[in-house]
């Protein structure tokens, strides 16, 4: 059983060694949490109870730290990808809801399992889902400042259970003060992909992402016969020729999880059990 989690990029207005230590020990917290979840659940479970972690963290830009958009208004995205079973779910654009992750976890029975914008919320309402205002005053004082993070900030997990069986989860709050109606990779394929050989997460810019086919591009690679350490490689440096600003994690079917990213520095954790490894 492995387990690895990012929290988007380290951005240079977190360049505090407050801020810096603070996510380094929820990090440590939440991957231990999850892999404790993952002794007695799939990893389909746990990917999402994962996520739904650090959406309820204020420091990553997720669930209630979401970011807020060029209308004032905070919209969220959410995906989830069950290796086993190919299936993906997910959300775009969705509002007050507390755990995006969950909502889009909900849609995996359904026929229509991706929806977006007013839709996703109703769908949200219809099946428990409480409404819950995810601003804070942190992004509200961001927002009147025109202080923005980048737009480098998505969170995400791989995991690989007992069974042998993968799967990904990645949610995000947007990069801030986006055009209203924007859809960001956490809720595609480019962003968030798994099969029986390899799941992928990324964080970044979501247009870098989508345009270079990130996650897809390195489970294709794998399925196809490369290592893991190859299709991120190809993958990357496919990336590098559009300048592409991303991250990514990834859990292959024989335990060997590896992250890389394009720029420093991407806020990453991992266990197994045994060791783990955070982001310096």
């Amino acid at each position: 059983m492995k387990i690895i989690i990012h929290g988007g990029f380290f951005s240079e207005s977190d360049q505090s060694h407050e801020t810096k230590t603070a996510k380094q020990n929820a990090l440590k917290t939440i991957v231990q949490q999850a892999y404790a979840y993952l002794q007695s659940h799939s990893a389909f479970d746990t990917a999402a109870y994962a996520v739904s972690l650090l959406e309820d963290d204020p420091l990553f830009n997720a669930g209630i730290g979401s970011q807020i958009q060029g209308d004032g208004v905070i919209r969220m995205s959410s995906a989830i990808m069950d290796g086993s079973s190919q299936k993906m779910s997910g959300v775009i654009n969705i509002q007050n809801v507390k755990n995006p992750v969950f909502v889009a976890k909900k849609l995996i029975g359904e026929e229509d399992r991706i929806l977006g914008g007013e839709g996703a919320k109703k769908y949200a309402s219809e099946n428990g889902f409480e409404d819950f205002s995810t601003e804070i005053p942190q992004r509200r004082q961001e927002y009147e400042d025109k202080l923005k993070n980048g737009g480098r900030g998505t969170v995400g997990c791989v995991a690989l259970d007992k069974e042998g069986k993968l799967a990904v989860a990645t949610s995000t709050g947007g990069k801030g003060f986006e055009i209203p109606g924007r859809i960001s990779d956490s809720a595609t394929v480019a962003g968030n992909y798994a099969n029986s050989f390899c799941a992928v997460s990324c964080t970044g810019v979501g247009e870098d992402i989508v345009s270079n086919a990130t996650a897809t591009k390195i489970v294709t690679r794998v399925t196809d016969g490369m290592s893991l350490q190859s299709a991120f490689d190809k993958t990357f440096q496919e990336l590098k020729s559009i300048d592409g600003f991303a991250g990514a994690i990834a859990i292959n079917r024989e335990g060997n999880i590896f992250h890389q990213d394009s720029y420093p520095t991407m806020v990453f954790a991992s266990f197994d059990g045994d060791s783990l490894q955070v982001f310096d």
